[in-house]
Protein backbone atom coordinates (compact mmCIF):
# COMPACT_ATOMS: atom_id res chain seq x y z
CA UNK A 1 0.00 0.00 0.00
CA UNK A 2 2.89 2.33 0.76
CA UNK A 3 4.12 1.88 -2.79
CA UNK A 4 0.71 2.72 -4.15
CA UNK A 5 0.60 5.91 -2.07
CA UNK A 6 4.06 6.94 -3.26
CA UNK A 7 3.07 6.31 -6.86
CA UNK A 8 -0.05 8.40 -6.37
CA UNK A 9 1.97 11.27 -4.97
CA UNK A 10 4.38 11.04 -7.87
CA UNK A 11 1.53 11.15 -10.36
CA UNK A 12 -0.09 14.09 -8.56
CA UNK A 13 3.23 15.90 -8.45
CA UNK A 14 3.80 15.26 -12.13
CA UNK A 15 0.36 16.55 -12.98
CA UNK A 16 0.95 19.67 -10.89
CA UNK A 17 4.25 20.31 -12.65
CA UNK A 18 2.62 19.77 -16.03
CA UNK A 19 -0.18 22.18 -15.13
CA UNK A 20 2.33 24.78 -13.96
CA UNK A 21 4.34 24.38 -17.17
CA UNK A 22 1.17 24.71 -19.25
CA UNK A 23 0.16 27.90 -17.42
CA UNK A 24 3.60 29.40 -18.10
CA UNK A 25 3.86 28.40 -21.76
CA UNK A 26 2.79 31.83 -23.04
CA UNK A 27 5.03 33.88 -20.76
CA UNK A 28 7.82 34.40 -23.36
CA UNK A 29 5.27 35.74 -25.85
CA UNK A 30 3.66 37.92 -23.16
CA UNK A 31 6.99 39.65 -22.64
CA UNK A 32 6.81 40.95 -26.21
CA UNK A 33 9.41 41.45 -28.91
CA UNK A 34 12.70 43.29 -29.34
CA UNK A 35 13.03 45.96 -32.00
CA UNK A 36 15.34 45.48 -34.94
CA UNK A 37 15.97 46.83 -38.41
CA UNK A 38 14.28 50.09 -39.37
CA UNK A 39 12.23 50.08 -36.18
CA UNK A 40 15.40 50.05 -34.07
CA UNK A 41 17.02 52.70 -36.27
CA UNK A 42 14.07 55.03 -35.69
CA UNK A 43 14.34 54.48 -31.95
CA UNK A 44 18.04 55.27 -31.97
CA UNK A 45 17.37 58.52 -33.87
CA UNK A 46 14.74 59.66 -31.39
CA UNK A 47 15.59 62.72 -29.26
CA UNK A 48 14.01 60.78 -26.37
CA UNK A 49 16.51 57.89 -26.70
CA UNK A 50 19.82 58.40 -24.90
CA UNK A 51 22.42 56.05 -23.45
CA UNK A 52 20.54 52.94 -24.50
CA UNK A 53 17.08 53.84 -23.21
CA UNK A 54 14.20 56.28 -23.57
CA UNK A 55 14.23 59.20 -21.12
CA UNK A 56 11.73 61.65 -19.66
CA UNK A 57 12.12 65.34 -20.37
CA UNK A 58 11.86 65.91 -16.60
CA UNK A 59 13.99 63.33 -14.77
CA UNK A 60 12.45 61.38 -11.93
CA UNK A 61 12.40 57.99 -10.26
CA UNK A 62 10.06 55.13 -11.03
CA UNK A 63 10.91 52.99 -7.98
CA UNK A 64 10.40 53.55 -4.23
CA UNK A 65 13.51 54.50 -2.23
CA UNK A 66 15.22 51.39 -0.81
CA UNK A 67 14.85 52.57 2.77
CA UNK A 68 11.06 52.70 2.35
CA UNK A 69 10.61 49.20 0.87
CA UNK A 70 10.08 47.26 4.14
CA UNK A 71 7.29 49.61 5.24
CA UNK A 72 5.75 49.55 1.77
CA UNK A 73 5.74 45.74 1.67
CA UNK A 74 4.14 45.53 5.13
CA UNK A 75 1.39 47.90 4.07
CA UNK A 76 0.77 46.01 0.84
CA UNK A 77 0.39 42.71 2.67
CA UNK A 78 -1.39 43.68 5.89
CA UNK A 79 -3.07 47.08 5.46
CA UNK A 80 -5.80 46.26 2.94
CA UNK A 81 -8.76 48.11 4.40
CA UNK A 82 -10.87 49.83 1.78
CA UNK A 83 -8.82 48.82 -1.24
CA UNK A 84 -11.78 47.03 -2.80
CA UNK A 85 -15.41 48.12 -3.10
CA UNK A 86 -17.89 46.80 -0.53
CA UNK A 87 -20.32 45.65 -3.22
CA UNK A 88 -20.22 44.85 -6.95
CA UNK A 89 -19.37 47.82 -9.15
CA UNK A 90 -22.51 48.79 -11.11
CA UNK A 91 -22.11 48.29 -14.85
CA UNK A 92 -24.02 49.70 -17.80
CA UNK A 93 -24.40 47.24 -20.65
CA UNK A 94 -26.86 49.26 -22.75
CA UNK A 95 -26.19 53.01 -22.44
CA UNK A 96 -29.26 55.21 -22.72
CA UNK A 97 -27.25 58.04 -24.29
CA UNK A 98 -26.69 57.46 -28.04
CA UNK A 99 -23.34 58.16 -29.73
CA UNK A 100 -22.78 61.79 -30.65
CA UNK A 101 -22.61 61.21 -34.40
CA UNK A 102 -21.12 64.58 -35.35
CA UNK A 103 -19.90 65.54 -31.89
CA UNK A 104 -17.96 63.84 -29.13
CA UNK A 105 -18.89 61.08 -26.70
CA UNK A 106 -17.00 58.53 -24.62
CA UNK A 107 -17.59 55.13 -23.02
CA UNK A 108 -15.32 54.25 -20.11
CA UNK A 109 -15.05 50.47 -19.68
CA UNK A 110 -12.86 50.55 -16.59
CA UNK A 111 -9.26 51.38 -15.66
CA UNK A 112 -7.80 53.16 -18.71
CA UNK A 113 -9.83 51.38 -21.39
CA UNK A 114 -12.03 54.01 -23.05
CA UNK A 115 -13.92 54.24 -26.34
CA UNK A 116 -14.03 57.76 -27.78
CA UNK A 117 -16.59 58.52 -30.48
CA UNK A 118 -15.48 61.66 -32.28
CA UNK A 119 -17.22 63.08 -35.33
CA UNK A 120 -18.55 59.69 -36.38
CA UNK A 121 -15.28 57.80 -35.80
CA UNK A 122 -14.48 55.37 -32.99
CA UNK A 123 -11.11 55.26 -31.21
CA UNK A 124 -10.34 52.71 -28.49
CA UNK A 125 -7.65 53.62 -25.95
CA UNK A 126 -5.52 51.05 -24.08
CA UNK A 127 -7.89 48.07 -24.41
CA UNK A 128 -7.47 45.45 -21.67
CA UNK A 129 -10.00 42.61 -21.48
CA UNK A 130 -7.94 40.07 -19.53
CA UNK A 131 -8.78 39.10 -15.97
CA UNK A 132 -5.27 39.81 -14.69
CA UNK A 133 -2.66 42.36 -15.74
CA UNK A 134 0.41 40.17 -15.61
CA UNK A 135 2.52 37.89 -17.82
CA UNK A 136 1.59 34.97 -15.53
CA UNK A 137 -2.04 33.75 -15.61
CA UNK A 138 -2.38 33.04 -11.88
CA UNK A 139 -0.47 36.04 -10.52
CA UNK A 140 -0.76 39.80 -10.66
CA UNK A 141 -3.55 42.31 -10.02
CA UNK A 142 -6.96 40.85 -10.73
CA UNK A 143 -9.92 42.67 -12.21
CA UNK A 144 -12.33 44.03 -9.58
CA UNK A 145 -15.31 44.25 -11.92
CA UNK A 146 -16.11 42.53 -15.22
CA UNK A 147 -16.15 44.29 -18.57
CA UNK A 148 -19.54 45.77 -19.49
CA UNK A 149 -19.18 44.43 -23.04
CA UNK A 150 -17.32 41.58 -24.70
CA UNK A 151 -14.65 42.22 -27.32
CA UNK A 152 -16.94 40.70 -29.91
CA UNK A 153 -19.65 43.13 -28.81
CA UNK A 154 -17.62 46.23 -29.62
CA UNK A 155 -18.75 48.33 -32.58
CA UNK A 156 -16.56 48.65 -35.66
CA UNK A 157 -13.49 50.67 -34.68
CA UNK A 158 -11.45 53.14 -36.69
CA UNK A 159 -8.28 53.04 -34.56
CA UNK A 160 -6.77 51.45 -31.46
CA UNK A 161 -4.34 53.65 -29.51
CA UNK A 162 -1.77 52.42 -26.97
CA UNK A 163 -0.01 54.71 -24.48
CA UNK A 164 2.79 52.37 -23.30
CA UNK A 165 3.65 48.71 -22.83
CA UNK A 166 2.79 48.04 -19.18
CA UNK A 167 0.44 45.09 -18.71
CA UNK A 168 -2.49 47.19 -17.51
CA UNK A 169 -2.37 49.18 -20.77
CA UNK A 170 -1.06 46.71 -23.37
CA UNK A 171 -2.67 43.26 -23.14
CA UNK A 172 -1.52 40.52 -25.49
CA UNK A 173 -4.77 38.53 -25.45
CA UNK A 174 -6.82 41.62 -26.19
CA UNK A 175 -4.53 42.76 -29.01
CA UNK A 176 -4.65 39.33 -30.63
CA UNK A 177 -8.44 39.23 -30.40
CA UNK A 178 -8.83 42.72 -31.83
CA UNK A 179 -6.50 41.77 -34.69
CA UNK A 180 -8.92 38.96 -35.59
CA UNK A 181 -12.19 40.77 -34.90
CA UNK A 182 -11.42 44.22 -36.31
CA UNK A 183 -9.53 45.65 -39.26
CA UNK A 184 -8.19 48.77 -37.58
CA UNK A 185 -4.67 50.14 -37.34
CA UNK A 186 -2.83 50.23 -34.01
CA UNK A 187 -1.16 53.54 -33.14
CA UNK A 188 1.69 53.08 -30.67
CA UNK A 189 4.80 54.89 -29.36
CA UNK A 190 8.21 53.91 -30.74
CA UNK A 191 9.31 50.34 -30.13
CA UNK A 192 5.93 48.86 -29.22
CA UNK A 193 5.46 47.70 -32.79
CA UNK A 194 7.93 44.89 -32.01
CA UNK A 195 5.52 43.54 -29.38
CA UNK A 196 2.61 43.71 -31.80
CA UNK A 197 4.50 41.99 -34.61
CA UNK A 198 5.43 39.14 -32.26
CA UNK A 199 1.70 38.82 -31.53
CA UNK A 200 0.93 38.49 -35.27
CA UNK A 201 -0.40 41.98 -35.92
CA UNK A 202 0.30 42.67 -39.62
CA UNK A 203 3.04 45.24 -40.12
CA UNK A 204 0.78 47.37 -42.32
CA UNK A 205 -1.61 47.81 -39.38
CA UNK A 206 1.07 49.21 -37.03
CA UNK A 207 1.73 52.95 -36.88
CA UNK A 208 4.65 53.88 -34.59
CA UNK A 209 5.19 57.49 -33.64
CA UNK A 210 7.72 59.50 -31.67
CA UNK A 211 6.60 62.45 -29.56
CA UNK A 212 5.21 65.23 -31.74
CA UNK A 213 4.91 62.98 -34.77
CA UNK A 214 1.45 62.58 -36.22
CA UNK A 215 -0.63 60.40 -38.50
CA UNK A 216 -3.94 60.77 -40.32
CA UNK A 217 -6.35 57.87 -39.81
CA UNK A 218 -10.01 57.80 -40.83
CA UNK A 219 -10.10 61.57 -41.20
CA UNK A 220 -8.68 62.14 -37.70
CA UNK A 221 -5.30 63.56 -36.74
CA UNK A 222 -3.38 61.54 -34.15
CA UNK A 223 -0.40 63.15 -32.42
CA UNK A 224 1.87 61.28 -30.03
CA UNK A 225 2.73 63.65 -27.19
CA UNK A 226 4.92 63.54 -24.10
CA UNK A 227 4.29 61.90 -20.74
CA UNK A 228 6.40 61.41 -17.61
CA UNK A 229 6.50 57.68 -17.03
CA UNK A 230 8.54 54.58 -17.94
CA UNK A 231 8.11 51.30 -19.81
CA UNK A 232 8.97 47.63 -19.68
CA UNK A 233 7.40 44.18 -19.60
CA UNK A 234 10.45 42.56 -17.97
CA UNK A 235 13.14 43.72 -15.57
CA UNK A 236 14.65 45.61 -18.51
CA UNK A 237 13.11 49.07 -18.49
CA UNK A 238 12.60 51.92 -20.93
CA UNK A 239 13.32 49.99 -24.11
CA UNK A 240 10.10 51.31 -25.65
CA UNK A 241 8.62 54.80 -25.56
CA UNK A 242 5.61 55.87 -23.49
CA UNK A 243 3.37 58.82 -24.23
CA UNK A 244 0.07 60.65 -24.27
CA UNK A 245 -2.14 61.24 -27.30
CA UNK A 246 -4.01 64.01 -29.06
CA UNK A 247 -6.92 63.03 -31.30
CA UNK A 248 -8.30 65.88 -33.37
CA UNK A 249 -11.22 65.98 -35.75
CA UNK A 250 -12.43 68.91 -37.80
CA UNK A 251 -14.09 70.50 -34.77
CA UNK A 252 -13.48 68.34 -31.67
CA UNK A 253 -10.30 67.51 -29.80
CA UNK A 254 -9.51 64.87 -27.20
CA UNK A 255 -6.44 64.39 -25.00
CA UNK A 256 -5.55 61.06 -23.39
CA UNK A 257 -2.78 61.25 -20.78
CA UNK A 258 -1.94 57.55 -20.53
CA UNK A 259 0.14 57.08 -17.37
CA UNK A 260 2.15 60.07 -16.23
CA UNK A 261 3.40 62.06 -13.33
CA UNK A 262 2.69 65.75 -13.39
CA UNK A 263 5.18 67.88 -15.36
CA UNK A 264 5.35 71.19 -17.20
CA UNK A 265 4.85 69.47 -20.55
CA UNK A 266 1.08 69.66 -20.19
CA UNK A 267 1.15 73.41 -20.64
CA UNK A 268 3.20 73.00 -23.82
CA UNK A 269 0.83 70.34 -25.17
CA UNK A 270 -2.13 72.61 -24.42
CA UNK A 271 -0.48 75.54 -26.18
CA UNK A 272 0.50 73.49 -29.23
CA UNK A 273 -2.54 71.23 -29.64
CA UNK A 274 -5.35 72.45 -27.40
CA UNK A 275 -7.75 73.49 -26.16
CA UNK A 276 -9.49 70.15 -25.66
CA UNK A 277 -13.18 69.39 -25.49
CA UNK A 278 -12.44 66.29 -23.40
CA UNK A 279 -9.45 65.09 -21.39
CA UNK A 280 -9.01 61.52 -20.14
CA UNK A 281 -6.86 61.93 -17.04
CA UNK A 282 -5.45 59.21 -14.74
CA UNK A 283 -6.36 59.75 -11.09
CA UNK A 284 -5.46 56.45 -9.37
CA UNK A 285 -2.50 54.27 -8.36
CA UNK A 286 -0.63 57.24 -6.89
CA UNK A 287 1.73 57.03 -3.92
CA UNK A 288 4.38 59.13 -2.16
CA UNK A 289 6.70 56.23 -3.01
CA UNK A 290 6.44 56.95 -6.78
CA UNK A 291 5.37 60.61 -7.14
CA UNK A 292 7.13 61.16 -10.47
CA UNK A 293 5.27 58.60 -12.59
CA UNK A 294 1.59 58.75 -11.48
CA UNK A 295 -0.45 61.88 -10.83
CA UNK A 296 -2.70 62.22 -7.83
CA UNK A 297 -6.22 63.62 -8.39
CA UNK A 298 -5.24 67.20 -7.58
CA UNK A 299 -2.41 67.08 -10.10
CA UNK A 300 -4.78 65.62 -12.68
CA UNK A 301 -7.00 68.70 -12.29
CA UNK A 302 -3.97 70.98 -12.65
CA UNK A 303 -2.86 69.14 -15.78
CA UNK A 304 -6.38 69.38 -17.21
CA UNK A 305 -6.30 73.16 -16.71
CA UNK A 306 -2.79 73.37 -18.22
CA UNK A 307 -4.13 71.57 -21.28
CA UNK A 308 -7.05 73.93 -21.70
CA UNK A 309 -9.52 71.12 -21.06
CA UNK A 310 -13.26 71.70 -20.99
CA UNK A 311 -14.55 68.40 -19.52
CA UNK A 312 -12.48 65.91 -17.49
CA UNK A 313 -13.25 62.18 -17.48
CA UNK A 314 -11.14 60.32 -14.86
CA UNK A 315 -9.51 57.01 -15.79
CA UNK A 316 -6.98 54.63 -14.21
CA UNK A 317 -9.02 53.84 -11.12
CA UNK A 318 -11.74 51.41 -9.89
CA UNK A 319 -10.70 48.28 -11.82
CA UNK A 320 -7.30 47.03 -10.58
CA UNK A 321 -5.68 47.50 -7.17
CA UNK A 322 -2.28 48.97 -8.04
CA UNK A 323 -1.55 51.15 -5.00
CA UNK A 324 -2.27 51.41 -1.27
CA UNK A 325 -4.92 54.11 -1.27
CA UNK A 326 -8.59 53.20 -0.62
CA UNK A 327 -10.62 52.21 -3.67
CA UNK A 328 -12.83 55.34 -3.83
CA UNK A 329 -10.28 57.86 -2.57
CA UNK A 330 -9.14 59.00 -6.05
CA UNK A 331 -12.63 59.99 -7.19
CA UNK A 332 -13.52 61.58 -3.84
CA UNK A 333 -10.41 63.75 -4.00
CA UNK A 334 -11.09 64.56 -7.65
CA UNK A 335 -14.64 65.71 -6.90
CA UNK A 336 -13.43 67.96 -4.07
CA UNK A 337 -10.62 69.50 -6.14
CA UNK A 338 -12.77 69.97 -9.23
CA UNK A 339 -15.40 71.81 -7.19
CA UNK A 340 -12.78 74.02 -5.56
CA UNK A 341 -11.29 74.97 -8.95
CA UNK A 342 -14.51 75.15 -10.97
CA UNK A 343 -13.58 72.24 -13.26
CA UNK A 344 -16.30 70.23 -14.98
CA UNK A 345 -15.98 66.48 -14.43
CA UNK A 346 -18.03 63.44 -15.35
CA UNK A 347 -17.70 60.06 -13.63
CA UNK A 348 -19.69 57.45 -15.56
CA UNK A 349 -20.37 53.94 -14.37
CA UNK A 350 -18.30 51.46 -16.40
CA UNK A 351 -19.98 50.95 -19.75
CA UNK A 352 -22.07 54.12 -19.71
CA UNK A 353 -21.80 56.71 -22.47
CA UNK A 354 -21.17 60.40 -21.87
CA UNK A 355 -21.94 63.09 -24.42
CA UNK A 356 -19.18 65.67 -23.96
CA UNK A 357 -21.42 68.37 -25.40
CA UNK A 358 -24.20 67.63 -22.93
CA UNK A 359 -22.68 65.87 -19.91
CA UNK A 360 -24.98 64.61 -17.15
CA UNK A 361 -25.03 65.92 -13.61
CA UNK A 362 -22.48 64.20 -11.43
CA UNK A 363 -23.81 60.91 -10.04
CA UNK A 364 -21.73 59.79 -7.01
CA UNK A 365 -22.52 56.11 -7.60
CA UNK A 366 -19.32 55.00 -5.89
CA UNK A 367 -20.46 56.36 -2.50
CA UNK A 368 -22.44 53.20 -1.74
CA UNK A 369 -19.44 50.97 -2.41
CA UNK A 370 -16.98 52.26 0.18
CA UNK A 371 -15.66 50.37 3.14
CA UNK A 372 -14.62 46.86 2.11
Amino acid sequence: MAGTGSAGRLVAGGLALAAAAWSLKDVPAELGGRAGGERLERMLRSPQFRDGAFRNTVPGTSTPPPEGLPKLLREMIFDRDGRKPAAPVPLVTSPATPPAEDGLSAVWYGHATTLVEIEGRRVLFDPVWSDRVSPVPMLGPRRIHPLPVSLAGLPALDAVVISHDHYDHLDRATIRALTRLQEVPFLVPLGIGAHLERWNVPAERIIELDWEEEAQVAGLRFVATAARHFSGRTFRRDGTLWGSWVVAGAHKRVFYAGDSGYFDGYARIGADHGPFDLTLMPIGAYSPSWPDIHMDPEEAVTAHLDLGGSLLLPVHWATFTLALHPWAEPVDRLRHEAKARDVRIVVPRPGDRVDAGDPPLLDPWWELLKGA
